[in-house]
């Protein structure tokens, strides 16, 4: 085939593709724009998760009119001038492809005003055809309006997530600049619901209450160091706030959000052996640095960069968290239960957060059993119990580090997990109650208000419904606010809170195996939350009635999240370990 030069409406296009790839790309270079024309307001209204309507309209300095035209054109720019500048880059945008490439793929309408003029000018490009410019009352400032995102290229469009997840990504960019920059008052609506707005008074540990709420913004530690040309400022969570994924972990570098594997591992490492494996921390980290020190013309997206000292940086930031966090983090105490001492019962009921007693009002504790030739004929026979998915009646010997229980049965000794095991009890429970449509529900003396973040908050609204037939009594109580009234008789003494936080914090990017699991994926999750945990010390009751629910069980074997709940040493096994018997 000849080669020939790709017209004017296909190359555009095909830029538009590195630099708008879904909306929460156009509301990010639209916010960037506002920032770097000094906005203290930034108002984001999206409509149907941004394919339909991008509203993004700030008081900065504006655009003159006879530059309007000039600056949705490609490679358009105040912000260099020459090829030098791109290694001294001081603000966010600088490439002069943002508002070219939106305004190819959608139907955009930017209106702008200077201060020094007393009318505003607006202009219209649709699919990359530009309209004339007209005059137009309106205050200093600039609006652009993105309508019909991706209309012309379909084929974009249908790539595009669910409407929950592309609402999502723009709620948590948001969040993350206004973050990031406190002095501005950032405001985003949702159709006629407003999700985010924050006083844009400078102060950050405000708008972290109002992102993740009081009680979170409480426990998170500041993080404030200065080394020779390094900046290091923000706030990081202690070890006993985590989360499931790092989409928690956010870093800006100059006032720009960066997407950096260096810096994460950097801070990962200021963590480590602090967390538990598969646990990852919230953060906001801002790191400033001298620019000529830092690429930023990487990627278009310019979410990517290049140290030139990467090993210095890593290495400051790793030090700077870690001594935040040991500034922050007592020495840990061990409880004198678990040396030395042995569990006493006394006269008065020992609250565990759980109720035991459930389903057991008429069962024999195994101690109580008869011991029958039935139960010795189980024991010649235990190869072949093992293979089976129940399990054995068990003899409870007790309890190891609060976290394993040690059982006795006919085949063996077993290790039992006190978490996995009772989170399989509480899951075939509840499940049980579902199936026969008899949840009993408690309301809660003081209903529990619970506030999340947009993006979290949005997560909890789609699944209310689903919650609310497993005996939860969940309804919204103001802006990304909760409030719990109720909840299972099962769950009785747990925290409301952490049962509705389970739902929303391991969430992955796309959830589309929840709509067709979604009670079964609920119920395991809030019975993860609110089983007993690995380091509470339970009294030998406790203990035994674990037991005898797990033996109880369907599926004893492995918690509801296929993680085994305990494990097998065989007397044949034991025997070999002290070589009372040679292999076979």
């Amino acid at each position: 085939m000849p080669i020939r030069l790709l017209s004017n409406e296909v190359a555009s296009q095909i830029a538009a593709g590195e630099v708008v790839e879904r909306p929460a790309s156009v509301v990010k270079e639209l916010i960037e724009n506002s920032l770097d024309a000094g906005a203290k307001n930034i108002s984001v209204a999206i409509e149907d998760a941004g394919k339909v309507l991008i509203e993004v309209a700030d008081d900065g300095h504006g655009i003159p009119a006879d530059e309007l035209e000039l600056a949705t054109s490609r490679h358009a720019t105040s912000k260099l001038f020459r090829s030098d500048d791109l290694f001294y880059i001081k603000t966010l945008g600088f490439r002069g492809e943002a508002l070219a490439s939106i305004g190819s793929v959608s139907q955009m309408t930017m209106t702008s005003r200077v201060e020094s003029s007393k009318e505003a000018a607006r202009i219209k490009i649709e699919g990359g055809i530009t309209g004339k410019i007209e005059k137009v009352g309106a205050p200093v400032g600039t609006v652009v309006r993105v309508e019909h995102l991706f209309y012309n290229v379909p084929a974009r469009l249908k790539f595009l997530k669910t409407d929950v997840t592309e609402r999502r990504a723009i709620d948590s960019l948001v969040t993350r600049y206004a973050l990031a920059y406190p002095n501005v008052r950032f405001k985003v609506t949702d159709g006629k619901q407003v999700t985010l707005q924050t006083a844009g008074d400078g102060d950050r540990r405000a708008i972290l209450a109002a992102l993740y709420g009081v009680d979170v913004a409480k426990q998170m530690l500041e993080v404030m160091t200065d080394e020779e040309s390094f900046k290091l400022s923000g706030f990081i969570s202690p070890t006993s706030l985590t989360r499931s994924n790092r989409r928690e972990i956010t870093f800006f570098i100059n006032g720009r959000w960066v997407q950096d594997s260096a810096l994460n591992a950097a801070l990962l490492q200021a963590y480590h052996t602090l967390l538990m494996v598969g646990r990852y921390p919230l953060t906001t980290l801002f790191l400033e640095i001298s620019p000529e020190d830092v690429d930023v013309n990487v990627h278009p997206t310019k979410a990517e960069v290049r140290f030139r000292s990467q090993d210095k940086i890593f290495s400051f930031v790793q030090r700077s968290v870690r001594k935040a966090l040991l500034a922050y983090t007592p020495v840990p105490t061990v409880s004198p239960q678990l040396w030395g001492s042995r569990y006493v019962p006394t006269s008065e009921p020992r609250e565990v957060g759980i109720d035991w007693s459930i389903g057991h009002d008429e069962a024999l504790t195994t101690d109580d059993r008869p011991q029958t030739d039935e139960s010795h004929q189980r024991s010649a026979v235990s190869g072949q119990e093992s293979l089976n998915t129940n399990v054995p009646l068990l003899r409870l010997i007790g309890q190891i580090g609060a976290t394993y229980i040690v059982a006795e049965g006919p085949d063996g000794l077993y290790l039992i997990d006190q978490h996995a095991a009772h989170e399989r009890v509480l899951f075939e429970k509840l499940m049980a109650q579902r199936e026969n449509k008899n949840i009993p529900s408690q309301s809660l003396l003081s209903p529990e208000v619970i506030t999340f973040p947009p993006q979290s908050a949005k997560i909890l609204t789609e699944q209310l419904s689903a919650l609310n037939h497993f005996g939860f009594e969940v309804e919204e109580f103001g802006t990304n606010t909760f409030q719990v009234r109720a909840m299972p008789v099962l769950f009785s003494g747990g925290d409301p809170a952490s049962a509705l936080k389970s739902l929303v914090e391991d969430f992955e990017e796309d959830e589309s195996p929840l709509q067709t699991e979604i009670e079964a994926k609920i119920a395991g999750r809030v019975c993860k939350r609110l089983a007993v945990k690995a380091g509470q010390v339970l009294t030998t009751e406790e203990q035994r009635s674990l037991l005898n629910d797990l033996e109880a069980c369907q599926n004893p074997r492995t918690c509801p999240h296929g993680r085994p709940t305990m494990i097998h040493l065989s007397v044949d096994m034991l025997e070999k370990q002290f070589g009372r018997k040679g292999a076979r």
